[in-house]
This record gives C-alpha cells, sequence and structure tokens, in this order.
C-alpha cells in the first residue's frame, strides 16, 4: 500500500535546514510534499505513489522526464569536457549555430543558466545599448527573479496595474523604472510612450502570458508593439521562456510572423536539464564586452559542456520529422482541451478552456479572455480546488489559481483520456459540493 509517510519525513526534515522545506517558494503545494524519481509522463513521490505529471516542472519537460536521448548526451560531455570556462568549445558553437537557425530574431547568441538571468542580460543590454532607463512590461507577465521586472505579476485586484511589488528587499528606483501596461491593449502602451517615449529602453512581454495561464494575443497587438517600439527607437523583447521550443522550434516568433530585436529562452530547451539563453540582431548584441562593448557579459557556468549536450540533443529530438514532437503535442493538448470543454459545458459550469499546442487551461469565468483585467473575474478557488483534487486523484496539477498545464512527447492519447475521465469526476463532485462561485478576482 501506498503511504505518504515517507514523503511527510523528508519535508519534515527539510524544514529544520532548508527555510519552508524547499528551494523555491513555488514548490510548497502540500501533498505531495517530496519526489523520489521521475520516467516519462510519471513522477514517483516518496511514498511511493505515482502521478501522471501535467506540471513538468513548470514546462521545463518537453520530451518527458528522463529522456535517454538527452541524458546519454551529458553524461558523455560532462565525462569527455566537463568544464574549463575559457575560450570556447565545438558543443557551444554547434548549438549557438542551431539557435540562429531556429529563432528568427536570433543573428547572435549567448548561453546562461536560467531563464532569469537572460532577462537580466536582455534589459541590462536593451539599456546599455540605447542609453535611457525606463522599460515597458505587461500586468501578469513573469520575467523571473531579476530586480528590474519583479512587480505586476499575479497581482490583486487592489494593486494591479498599481505598486506591486514580487518581494521585499528589492530598491524602489528599480521597480519604479519598470512601467506597467496592459496585454492585448495598445492604447495602455502608446500612452506610455507618449509620455515617455524618448526615454524608454525597450517593451518585454510573453508572446503568450503563459505565468497566468495562457493569454492568447491579438496579432494586431504584436505587430502594433512592433510598430510602436520601432517608431521610437527602443527595443522589443520576446521573453520566450515559456513559448520558446515548446510552441515551435523558432518559438511563437516563427508563428505569429513578429521578430524582436532580442529574445530569451530556456526552460524547455535543455528537458530538465540547467540551460537557457538569449539571442538578438547583430548590432545590438555586439554592445556585449566581448565584442567590444560597453554592457558586461559574464558567467563561469554560462556553455558548460552539459547543458549544451543537453539542450542539442533535445533541439534534434525536436527537430526530427521522425518523431513529430508538434503534431503530437498539439494533437494531444486539441484532445485536451475539446474534452474540457464538453465536460464544463455539460455540466454547466462556467468556464473558458484555452491554451496553445501542448498547453492548457480552464479559467472558471464567463465571457471572452483578452487581458489581465478579464482574470481578475476568474474563480481562484475553484481553479485551485480543481488543481489539488486533479492532483489527489493522481494526475498532477500545480494547485494555485492561474497556473498552465503542459503535455510532453511521453504522454499519450490513454493518457489525456484517463485524465478527462477524472476530471469529469472531479468537477461534478466540486458542483455537488459548492465549490463554484466562493472565490473569484473581483
Amino acid at each position: 500500500m501506498k503511504t505518504m509517510t515517507g514523503a511527510r519525513e523528508l519535508a519534515a526534515r527539510a524544514e529544520r535546514v532548508i527555510p519552508g522545506g524547499v528551494n523555491s517558494a513555488t514548490r510548497a503545494i502540500g501533498e505531495p510534499w517530496a519526489f523520489a524519481s521521475a520516467r516519462g509522463a510519471t513522477v514517483t513521490d516518496a511514498g511511493g505513489r505515482t502521478y501522471t505529471d501535467y506540471h513538468a516542472a513548470f514546462g521545463a519537460i518537453l520530451l518527458g522526464h528522463g529522456d535517454e536521448r538527452v541524458v546519454s548526451a551529458v553524461e558523455d560531455a560532462s565525462r569527455r569536457l566537463g568544464l574549463v570556462g575559457l575560450g570556447i568549445t565545438e558543443l557551444e558553437l554547434q548549438l549557438a549555430e542551431s539557435i540562429v537557425d531556429a529563432i528568427p530574431s536570433a543573428e547572435m547568441t549567448i548561453t546562461t543558466m536560467s531563464g532569469s538571468e537572460s532577462v537580466l542580460q536582455a534589459v541590462r543590454l536593451a539599456r546599455g545599448h540605447t542609453g535611457r532607463p525606463y522599460i515597458v512590461k505587461f500586468q501578469g507577465c513573469f520575467h523571473g527573479s531579476f530586480d528590474a521586472v519583479a512587480r505586476n505579476v499575479i497581482s490583486p485586484p487592489s494593486r494591479a496595474y498599481g505598486w506591486d511589488p514580487n518581494s521585499a528587499g528589492i530598491l524602489d528606483d528599480a521597480l519604479n523604472h519598470t512601467l506597467i501596461a496592459e496585454f492585448n491593449d495598445l492604447e495602455s502602451v502608446r500612452q506610455l510612450f507618449a509620455e515617455r517615449g524618448d526615454q524608454i529602453a525597450a517593451v518585454i512581454l510573453e508572446p503568450v502570458p503563459h505565468n497566468v495561464g495562457a493569454l492568447l494575443p491579438e496579432q494586431s497587438f504584436l505587430e502594433g508593439v512592433r510598430e510602436i517600439t520601432r517608431a521610437h527607437g527602443s527595443l522589443l523583447i520576446f521573453d520566450e521562456v515559456i513559448t520558446g521550443f515548446r510552441h515551435a522550434l523558432g518559438g511563437y516568433q516563427e508563428l505569429c510572423g513578429v521578430t524582436p530585436d532580442l529574445t530569451t529562452f530556456g526552460k524547455a530547451m535543455g528537458n530538465g536539464f540547467a540551460v537557457a539563453g538569449m539571442a538578438g540582431s547583430r548590432e545590438v548584441m555586439h554592445s556585449f564586452t566581448p565584442a567590444g562593448g560597453p554592457v558586461m557579459l559574464a558567467g563561469t557556468f554560462n556553455g558548460n559542456a552539459g547543458s549544451m549536450a543537453a539542450a542539442i540533443a533535445t533541439i534534434q529530438v525536436l527537430s526530427d520529422p521522425q518523431v513529430g514532437f508538434y503534431t503530437h503535442v498539439r494533437s494531444l493538448g486539441d484532445r485536451m482541451r475539446d474534452g474540457l470543454r464538453r465536460i464544463t459545458a455539460d455540466l454547466g459550469i462556467p468556464a473558458v478552456v484555452t491554451g496553445l499546442g501542448s498547453v492548457f487551461v480552464t479559467y472558471f469565468l464567463d465571457g471572452e479572455v483578452r487581458g489581465y483585467r478579464d482574470l481578475m473575474r476568474n474563480d481562484d478557488h475553484a481553479y485551485a480546488t480543481f488543481h489539488r483534487r486533479m492532483t489527489d486523484a493522481g494526475f498532477l496539477m500545480y494547485p494555485m489559481a492561474l497556473k498552465r498545464n503542459h503535455i510532453s512527447l511521453a504522454h499519450t492519447a490513454e493518457d489525456i483520456d484517463r485524465t478527462l475521465e477524472a476530471a469529469e469526476r472531479v468537477l461534478a463532485g466540486m458542483l455537488r459540493d459548492g465549490e463554484f462561485g466562493r472565490g473569484d478576482r473581483g
């Protein structure tokens, strides 16, 4: 019989030596408290219970946990080369050439170890290249832990669009130089540029804001932001840390045809190994110090052999037409979204089922969803309860409002069908228990 005893014991031990027992605040979800193994589309907790995984390490897993093609490449590179920290390696060059070939905005690229580092480099580069202090971000978009962008993500209505830092300990001046606009609202961007256009270094956005589920962008909005930044001499930064490689090899910019000046990426490019990067035009990237520019580029672990091998192997799998990664996950994503729409409609539950490709989201609200203002109508209690009960049923979904779910290459149509059967039972049970209408954001 599977028990949670082992997981509870690990969590209790961790709390004695790690603040709160976890190394990132978003890992504290309650049961299951601790994990022992992961393979394919399945994770196993420290008590021996298995879960079909739709959390996927916040989207870092594209191919499935422990993909042998990636693991073998990392093992070989680590034994053969490890970390030198000087010069260049064939692996670094091979990855850079692959990225330049894949991403439309990439004429040159660098590597980092995390998406937060990539955003730090992009924002610093934009400011250093333009000589301007301000950046524009969008309410609800998340760009990592870097001070300049650590504000106005999942804000309560009382703080949305206003003063809402993500953390204590950040200098007010760092946050004051970040301006807040509304996604899919071009007028909100025009207004900021009318006020400070000659001081804005860059606009940064998730082309699909997945950190609040899946706000689908309007083509005219993305094209309009591109036109505004170009007219004012500002840079456009696409944060494709989540959308990059997941929705297309070239990221969402490949799908929408809008080319930014700089692109950050990571998360999924190493299928669970620590690697990320940033790319852009040759002119802007030459502002980095290795090319003789004024903007510092440094990091001992940038370009390390294991990370490079993981990214190269992952991209090779994604590029292989015989594997058919994008066809597979899009088909399963459609299957899941269609099924959730049918279930919520049959049960009479107000819901907007949305997503893109391998990402699926169920908002519990009426009406359209265009921007963050619409998400303030979401029934947060129902959203978190649905994910909690699905996890309790053996389908790992992050139990917090506005968080998305991911499908990997390792998932099957049978997994989707089993998930939908469980979702129907869970949603019917929530309806009987009166769990809807208890917690919207308004």
